[in-house]
């Protein structure tokens, strides 16, 4: 009988995000021979548990796999931890079967050895999972030592989890702590993912796309770049694994041809290796060439990328293959901002606002949609820096500008490491904040102490409470009582950004809020007016409709958000 690997999808965040890590994993696991089935959470998520319990009273797997995209929204007027939901999946599926837990994802990655301890699941993976998920079920399959497998992380129980490092040469495996910034696992970079839709036990992409508006397509992997707010070089790996060309269009054409015709790039950063990026536009371009008939021909691409490297050839190619729209992310205007924050792994700058510029030239004169999207709230940030930063950026012209006040702070990005020192784990540091902190944010190093305990405090309080960690400048122009609580929300400086855009371009920005999910609330997660937009069948990225959500709203029968409108800051 055919050994069967279970994978279950628990993010109940709408509009939802097709969960592209299962249908990898279920495409290598399949490739080795196990019958795997998905059980996907996200279109019951009112109602789960009933099907969890049907699901494994009729079936009896060898393995479950629990795939956590995201802790929480990451967005610090809205500071929703997820956490919670996906441990109770976690107790309702031990409840249910005998079967070993692992859990993966890129929220998972950040903080595997405090997600493996409060989840209480056996097992974890960090980074790529297809290749050590393989050899885990392969391991229990032949009733193998698990522990054998470098790279797996096991629970040891009584609050131990180590990661395995690797075989000794007498060939006993090596069992110790490893740093939570241990490389992850690398990618299947030759393989087409195989990519279903309207299949039981499988992602149904088209589902997803008819209830998010978006499917996603991976080119490559990792980044080599240290930007000091982002987790992705630590959970994804610090060097970029270039997926095939073919493998990677061949995937975009099958997609289309379900029917999925807006594909979102899920790279860290599309134009990263650049010369690898032109070559998978440029195929896409021989293809359509090629074949009048190809699905390719209805392909809406859209993308993430940095102000460099991008050139006019870049955007050539996007225009040729169907890009409907870029997201470049230059962060700040001022050069002293940036220095030391966007930054390659060597340290040193590599774009500067010009390039910005020239960027957003080029997408006028192909014609092609931007975002751009500004990072407010960068230690050193003052009054001038981001008035500056506003008025600079609303000169673009772009279609849309995004501005983000606060940075989450995780325990391997190189922002999370700085704090932790300048903690020492006896002192708070100016601009730490948390809504749900009721004491002075003290965080420790990790040279001092162990990695569960480093890890949980940047989401737990030393009560096991949720408390994610935020950082705001204190140099921004709040009153002393707010800077002086750890739970401070950071409302002068939100009211300036909403005064310095005038009403007459606030159409075509997105501006942070602090009351709850509104028509004007530009985070993702439950967003109304990003559902109902979705409803009406509107389709591509989420900032593409902002310009016209008034006309949108109007489309929508007034009663669905009666309630929901709030006076602007």
């Amino acid at each position: 009988m055919t050994a069967l690997v279970t994978l279950v999808n628990p993010n109940f965040v709408h509009p939802p995000v097709t969960p592209y890590a299962l249908d990898i994993l279920t495409t290598s696991l399949e490739a080795e021979g196990f019958a795997v089935d998905v059980v996907d959470l996200t279109f019951d998520r009112h109602d789960w548990r009933p099907v969890l319990r049907h699901y494994f009273a009729g079936h009896r797997p060898l393995l479950v796999g629990v795939t956590i995209r995201n802790t929480d929204t990451i967005y610090a007027q809205q500071q929703r931890v997820f956490l919670g939901d996906h441990r109770a999946v976690v107790d309702e599926i031990r409840a249910n079967t005998d079967a070993p837990l692992v859990a993966g994802g890129v929220g998972f990655s950040s903080m595997p050895f405090a997600l493996v301890d409060y989840l209480g699941i056996d097992f974890g993976v960090k980074g790529p999972g297809e290749h050590i998920l393989v050899r885990l079920a392969r391991a229990l399959q032949h009733g193998d030592s698990p522990e054998d497998i470098a790279g797996l992380f096991v629970n040891q129980g009584g609050g131990c989890v180590e990661r395995i490092a690797g075989a000794r040469p007498s060939g006993r495996p090596r069992r110790h702590v490893l740093r939570g910034d241990a490389r992850p696992s690398p990618i299947n970079a030759t393989s087409s993912y195989v990519r279903r839709s309207g299949v039981a036990f499988r992602v149904d992409n088209l589902r997803y796309y008819r209830a998010g508006g978006l499917g996603n397509v991976l080119t490559k992997n990792g980044c080599a770049f240290a930007c000091a707010h982002c987790v992705e070089p630590d959970a994804k790996g610090a060097r970029f694994s270039r997926r095939a060309v073919d493998a990677v269009v061949d995937e975009m054409e099958s997609l289309v041809a379900q029917g999925v015709h807006d594909l979102h790039t899920t790279d860290s950063e599309f134009n990263l290796v650049v010369a690898h990026s032109k070559a998978v536009l440029r195929e896409i371009v021989r293809r359509k060439r090629a074949d009048p008939g190809s699905a390719l021909h209805r392909l809406r691409l859209w993308v993430y990328a940095q102000p460099a490297p991008f050139d006019e050839e870049l955007m050539r190619l996007l225009a040729e293959a169907g890009c409907a729209g870029v997201n470049l992310a230059p962060d700040h205007v001022r050069e002293e901002m940036l220095n030391g924050w966007k930054v390659t792994a060597g340290g040193s700058r590599y774009y500067t606002f010009a390039d910005t510029r020239a960027v957003c030239a080029l997408a006028r004169r192909y014609e092609v949609p931007m975002m751009v999207e500004v990072l407010l709230g960068m230690p050193g940030e003052t009054e001038q820096t981001l008035r500056d930063a506003v008025a600079r950026t609303l000169e673009l012209g772009v279609t849309v500008t995004g501005y983000s006040l606060g940075i989450r702070a995780f325990p391997y990005s190189p922002l999370g490491r700085r704090l932790a020192e300048e903690c020492g784990g006896t002192r708070t540091v100016p601009g730490l904040q948390s809504d749900t902190a009721t004491e002075p944010i003290v965080l420790t190093p990790r040279s001092r102490c162990g990695p569960i305990a480093y890890e949980r405090q940047f989401v737990f309080d030393a009560a096991g409470r949720f408390r994610p960690v935020y950082y705001l400048s204190p140099l921004l122009p709040e009153d002393p009582e707010t800077l002086g609580s750890p739970c401070g929300r950071w409302v002068n400086t939100i009211r300036l950004l909403w005064s310095l855009v005038p009403a007459s371009e606030r159409h075509r920005v997105m501006l942070p809020t602090l009351q709850g999910l509104t028509a004007d609330d530009d985070n993702f997660a439950d967003n109304p007016f990003l559902l109902r937009a979705v409803e009406l069948g509107y389709t591509g990225a989420f900032w593409s409709h902002w310009p016209r959500r008034e006309e949108i709203i109007r489309e929508i029968p007034k009663v669905e958000f009666a309630g929901q409108r709030r006076r602007r800051p």
